[in-house]
């Protein structure tokens, strides 16, 4: 089908415009009734409303001029300042907000970039990362030209501070640690790893956009939390997403510095543009004014009593499915998670993704993650209402997958078959296999996946042929950004 569509001839009214994206909205995962393990931080709708009302009163707003929209910049500078005063600042701490927490990291490593530039002229910097930090840096490393360098994680799942020390160069402009990292909730060892940062003269950021709004209330409630913010000396800058667990409305992240000298390398200005002069504190231009609205409210709406009660729902609602899993023989919680993020996996480990597959069926959305291979589990205040209901299909799902089934031996076999196929193939020939997978893999109409994934993460997450695998997901991806049929 054509990607190209003409415009509307006529339009439509509202109500069936509005009938129409209720009809799509439909069909999209059921995360108000708690049965999304990601992508959404819901609270209840009393807070919802709360949300969609401040952003709706900023709804046309533009913060890329504060002198237009002073309220705006007011708002802005006190989230970053709460933040601050959340994750251990001083008076000399500073930030700006940004769409999230992609846009976070891609500051931070840009402000490295520039700082390793103008004060120590260094020409092809380098960062140092542990495999499981996010993607983002891998998406900056692109964009900026800055060289990742990879070191492996422990049994432990964290960052192995022997190959830190080792992988630092004279290029070494930043080093980073998670807390906690996203795949298994695990925190980074911060404090060593800011020291050698700090010892090398290199820049240490603390990746925290999903731990920036859960781990100070989880220390105040008495849990065990290691340190890991400004108070541990060399770490120069943190992310924290105020749309996780902030509660604020997407797509709103902070990005901290230790001081205001190493945030102007963040910033951008150009002034001899003849439309005057142009200057931006971070990536974006047009700065939506909503979802700052909605931070600097939901943070008052909420003040530090109602973090700490929801952190204390949410904790409890973690430890109680962490303790059911373990409680099922063949299955675990991988690592020491922090707070309420984690991974589960499988002694066998091809059953995780049949798990998800008979809990999509349940209509239970699971992520799917691969190296070592696991279901990824967030949880938000919502999942408290509905852990009973889950941990009954749960266990229908894990008698389900166990029970003998020609069918499912049959699938299993086929995989390590095929895996093993592609490995003994010429490698022409297994890259245009794998190149196959978009089209083998897709579901239909509107799903980007079909409801039987097993196969899929099964065989992609084993093959050495690592290019290749990025070269069909980006074929997915192309497929998946054109216009459905029908």
């Amino acid at each position: 089908m054509s990607p190209v569509r003409p415009l509307p001839e006529k339009g439509r009214s509202k109500d069936e415009l509005l009938d129409a994206m209720r009809a799509m909205k439909a069909r999209d995962a059921r995360w108000r009734e708690g049965r999304v393990f990601s992508l959404v931080y819901y609270v209840d709708d009393d807070l919802l409303e709360v949300l969609q009302a401040a952003s709706a009163l900023f709804f046309s707003e533009n913060a890329l001029n504060p002198t237009a929209f002073p309220s705006v910049r007011r708002m802005e500078t006190e989230v970053v300042a709460m933040t601050a005063g959340l994750l251990g600042g001083d008076e000399d701490t500073v930030g700006t907000l940004t769409s999230g927490g992609t846009e976070s990291l891609l500051m931070a490593v840009k402000t490295a970039r520039d700082w390793g530039r103008a004060e120590k002229g260094i020409t092809e910097p380098e960062m140092v990362l542990p495999v499981t930090a996010h993607p983002a840096f891998e998406k900056a490393a692109h964009y900026f030209g800055v060289r990742p360098v990879h070191i492996p994680v422990g049994p432990d799942f964290r960052a192995d501070v022997d190959a830190l020390q080792r992988a630092l160069t004279p290029n070494t402009v930043l080093v980073v640690g998670s807390a906690p990292s996203y795949p298994q909730g695990v925190m980074d060892p911060i404090p060593e790893m800011a020291a050698i940062a700090q010892a090398h003269g290199a820049l240490f950021h603390v990746d925290a956009c999903v731990g920036g709004f859960m781990l100070p209330f989880v220390r105040e409630l008495g849990y065990p939390v290691p340190p890991f913010d400004f108070r541990v000396p060399g770490v120069t800058s943190i992310s924290a997403d105020a749309h996780k667990y902030g509660y604020a409305a997407k797509g709103v992240s902070v990005i901290l510095y230790r001081d205001a000298g190493l945030r102007r390398y963040q910033f951008f200005a150009y002034t001899d543009w003849p439309g005057g002069i142009y200057a931006s504190p971070s990536m974006a231009g047009t700065r939506p004014a909503g979802p700052i609205a909605a931070a600097w409210a939901v943070m008052h709406y909420l003040g530090r009593a109602g973090y700490l009660r929801l952190a204390q729902q949410a904790m409890q609602t973690a430890q109680r499915l962490q303790a059911a899993f373990a409680a099922i023989p063949g299955l675990f919680v991988y690592g020491e998670p922090v707070m309420t993020v984690f991974a589960v996996g499988s002694r066998e480990p091809y059953e995780v993704y049949e798990l998800a597959d008979e809990m999509a069926r349940r209509g239970w959305h699971l992520d799917r993650q691969h190296r070592p291979p696991s279901l990824h589990f967030t949880i938000v205040p919502a999942h408290a209402r509905v852990v009973d209901a889950f941990l009954d299909d749960w266990h229908a799902a894990v008698a389900q997958v166990r029970r003998p089934s020609p069918r499912r031996t049959l699938e299993r076999g086929l995989v390590r078959f095929t895996a093993w196929l592609l490995r003994m193939l010429p490698a022409r020939v297994s890259r245009a296999l794998i190149r196959l997978a978009p089209k083998l893999f897709r579901g239909s109409g509107d799903e980007a996946l079909p409801h039987k994934a097993a196969p899929m993460y099964g065989l992609m997450g084993t093959l050495p042929q690592r290019e290749d695998v990025q070269e069909a997901v980006l074929d997915l991806l192309d497929q998946l950004f054109r216009p459905p049929e029908g």
